[in-house]
């Protein structure tokens, strides 16, 4: 699958480890910055994030800030983009089953790196459900976004 990552100053102490799990599970990985630690805008980094998605160069993303609050706010004013915030495993791969979350927000402040390994693999391994119930739910998702669009 590809991938593309992103973070700001806060997230980018953990994002070369969320790299390295994304690339060991066999991987693609693109990085839309931030490329070193100086303060830099978390909703460019979102918006640059949610292109690469929308364009079709990768299939979902991860975004990693200080609490992954910010983040989740940026990306999820994109339409077609459904991203989460986070911090368990649980949500991490139910967010995309239920949900067809596309976008992945962790917070570096908020969880250690053997953590986010955790959650970076139950997304990436998740699969949207063939439910008709999550489907319709999805679709009217989908319809919000057309109508503010």
């Amino acid at each position: 699958m590809k991938i593309v990552i992103g973070s700001d100053h806060a997230g980018f102490p953990m994002k070369a480890g969320v790299i390295e799990t994304i690339r060991a599970e066999g991987h693609e990985v693109t990085d839309v910055g931030s490329f070193n630690p100086e303060p830099v805008d978390f909703p460019d980094v979102a918006r640059a994030l949610c292109d690469k998605i929308l364009k079709g160069e990768a299939e979902r993303g991860l975004l990693v800030c200080g609490t992954g609050v910010g983040a989740v706010i940026a990306a999820n004013k994109v339409p077609g983009i459904r991203a989460s915030v986070c911090h368990d495993a649980h949500s991490a791969h139910q967010c995309v089953e239920h949900d067809d979350v596309n976008v992945m927000c962790i917070g570096a402040q908020i969880i250690g790196p053997w953590l986010a390994a955790d959650l970076v693999r139950s997304f990436l391994t998740a699969e949207f459900s063939s439910d008709p119930d999550c489907r319709r739910r999805v679709e009217k998702l989908n319809a919000m976004d057309l109508a503010r669009g």
